[in-house]
């Protein structure tokens, strides 16, 4: 009786997950200062295998300095990355354990795709992760660039992604700190999609839909949550709390910048007076 039971249950959890499927979303992240602490140009500096500065695929195909860099480099540079934590249980959460959406979790870089997916071994499959791509020669340095992942490169990944997948234009989050990330954040933001700033970029901060500071990665849980899933904060408390982590501060801050400057040619009538003069044209 209770095996019949069971069998029924069973039976009717998997009709409801054939008429109400979990949505599908893309999730797409950048890599250096988003899931990492440092970019790909300063690790590889502190190997003393380059300098820093400039756009590092170029200078890793053209510069003599730069040429020292071997794909073996590369992968060493990866495995000195300062990610930041957490990067594993966030992937888990967003593939799996959402009761009605599922993520697909996608990590977009400009930097030598080598690295990144040395960085993130074990945590994201490689295949999940677009970077700068080269061929190599027989003496294994840099021939030539196959793909640079910037810029609208990323605006052309993510459609190539959204059409591997049969995704919605509007189910796309997108995550970035810096002014790279521009050109992808206006593309999802103008298909409905949702952009989140993990930095105080003066210009990515205004485009994004939200914007989160956090050592951790799994803070991005939080504007996903709230924004695209709909939990309350509540709930998301007791999220984290129940994978053993507490959310110790929860800050919202909305913060104007401003600059103060005197004008070309100051006024010199009281401050009150235009509203004096006007306010007499009411007066009988």
């Amino acid at each position: 009786m209770r095996m019949h039971a069971l069998n029924h249950q069973v039976e009717l959890e998997n009709k409801t997950e054939k008429t109400h499927p979990k949505k599908r979303y893309l999730f797409a992240s950048d890599f250096d200062r988003t899931l990492s602490f440092n970019d790909s140009g300063y690790v590889l500096a502190k190997l003393n295998l380059v300098q820093q500065g400039g756009e590092l695929a170029y200078l890793l195909l053209h510069d003599p300095e730069f040429r020292k860099a071997r794909k073996e480099h590369l992968h060493e540079a990866g495995k000195r990355v300062r990610l930041k934590p957490n990067i594993d249980v966030l992937y888990r959460f967003l593939s799996d354990e959402l009761e009605d959406c599922r993520f697909d979790f996608y990590v977009l870089s400009a930097g030598p795709v080598e690295v990144i997916r040395s960085a993130l071994e074990g945590i994201i499959p490689a295949d999940h992760i677009y970077g700068t791509e080269f061929a190599y020669n027989r003496q294994g340095e840099i021939e030539r660039i196959l793909q640079v992942i910037a810029g609208y490169g990323k605006v052309a990944v993510i459609d190539e992604l959204l059409e591997k997948l049969k995704t919605g234009q509007h189910r796309i989050v997108y995550v970035g700190d810096g002014s790279s990330d521009i050109h992808v954040m206006l593309h999802v933001n103008r298909r409905d999609g949702f952009t989140i700033a993990v930095s105080e970029n003066q210009y990515l901060a205004p485009i994004a839909k939200r914007s989160v500071l956090s050592d951790s990665a799994l803070a991005i849980l939080i504007p996903i949550l709230e924004d695209v899933v709909g939990w309350e904060r509540r709930l998301i408390r007791e999220l984290f709390e129940a994978k053993g982590l507490l959310i110790q501060r929860w800050d919202k801050v909305q913060t104007d910048k401003v600059t103060i400057v005197p004008s070309a040619a100051p006024v010199e009538k009281p401050v009150g007076a235009a509203l004096t003069e006007s306010d007499s044209a009411l007066r009988p």
